[in-house]
């Protein structure tokens, strides 16, 4: 088995946000694999927003025409930061990580927090590099708490 290439892995995911908030549509559509599936939602499902949060689509055309829509209708300027980008799994031709995401626009001149969350990536290697096989966005939408006591998240963890 070839290792991955980390730092590409990487590089594909911040060439995804960035041309995402500059709109550069048609870049997007090149970091897809033919058998790609994104999605997003939040955390619980119960988001005010979330008929226009949720996806699950299938195929390129399919993701690139939610990806359209969706991006017509949020703001600029936009801005997506990848953070804490790690390697969950590695197999053949295929690469798993995971990120956390935060969001901002500009309010009243200033940098203002529009959302955050926690993205998870398959990634497949291919002749032109990675393209994205799995992109899955959980936003945060619940209010912060004593970990123990957010149910969904506790019960991952119950030796604390």
């Amino acid at each position: 088995m070839t290792p991955h290439d980390h730092l590409a892995a990487h590089q594909l995911i911040h060439r995804w946000w960035f041309n995402y908030d500059e709109g550069r549509l048609e870049v997007l559509a090149g970091l897809l694999s033919d058998d790609c599936h994104l999605a997003s939602h939040t955390e619980t499902g119960q988001h005010p927003h979330e008929e226009f949060i949720r996806s699950d689509n299938r195929g390129p055309d399919a993701a690139m025409a939610w990806t359209r829509e969706h991006r017509k209708h949020s703001p600029y300027p936009l801005r997506h930061h990848a953070a804490n980008i790690h390697v969950t799994a590695e197999r053949d031709e295929e690469v798993d990580l995971s990120s956390y995401l935060f969001v901002t626009q500009i309010v009243d001149r200033s940098p203002s927090t529009l959302s955050s969350g926690i993205v998870h990536w398959t990634l497949v290697r291919t002749g032109g590099g990675y393209k994205i096989r799995r992109k899955e966005v959980v936003l945060d939408s619940i209010e912060s708490a004593a970990f123990h006591e957010v149910d969904f998240v506790a019960d991952r963890q119950k030796s604390w």
